[in-house]
């Protein structure tokens, strides 16, 4: 999973066109995740996670969403350490990110519990390596001054993409597995709030 991270004009046009030019947002970590599937012996699935998000939306309408590998949650802490070591290295590369140019302005608002759906363009960004992927969301206008932005269909992540195969090869061996499949679906749900 899972340097930049989220680029879409058309999940721009779905934030409120009363947040101005100089409005900044910013993710809340608390009421954001992200989280990928692993297949293992052929037919084992696992849901991961990641524990700390950070990001936000600037005035210019940059979209930034850092994922602190270390924090990977899989409900198993030698498995978590593994992951760490074997798989991210964070040692060395301790961020994956999600990156966006919004085009904030000219668009209609969204009504509070309003929400509408698009097709978002974004980069994801890890171990020096950049690959552009696109999402299903539902972009939601939250009561509380929030935007919430949830994918409708898992985008699937192929390790190969960030020279992770020889990680993914040393969790199998070090756990006695026949396979772990190179290739995960990973969701999201991000809450922006801020843009007074």
């Amino acid at each position: 999973m899972p340097g930049s991270f989220l680029r879409s004009t058309v999940f721009a046009a779905l934030l409120p066109a009363a947040v101005s030019a100089q409005a900044q947002w910013q993710l809340d970590n608390d009421a954001s995740s992200l989280s990928f599937v692993t297949i293992k012996a052929e037919h084992v699935g696992e849901v991961h996670s990641f524990d700390r998000l950070s990001g936000s939306i600037s005035e210019e309408g940059v979209a930034d969403i850092t994922i602190e590998l270390a924090s990977i949650n899989t409900l198993i802490p030698i498995r978590d350490e593994r992951m760490q070591n074997l798989l991210f290295e964070t040692n060395l590369f301790p961020e994956a990110r999600l990156g966006a140019e919004l085009d904030i302005g000219g668009f209609e608002a969204l009504e509070p519990g309003g929400s509408a759906t698009a097709t978002i363009g974004f980069d994801l960004s890890m171990r020096g390596q950049s690959n552009s992927y696109q999402a299903e969301v539902r972009v939601t206008r939250l009561a509380d001054n929030g935007i919430q932005a949830t994918t409708l269909k898992p985008i699937l992540v192929i390790a190969n993409s960030f020279d992770l195969v020889r990680g993914v090869e040393a969790l199998r061996e070090i756990a006695g597995l026949p396979s772990i499949s190179n290739t995960v679906p990973v969701s999201f749900t991000v809450v922006f709030r801020g843009g007074d």
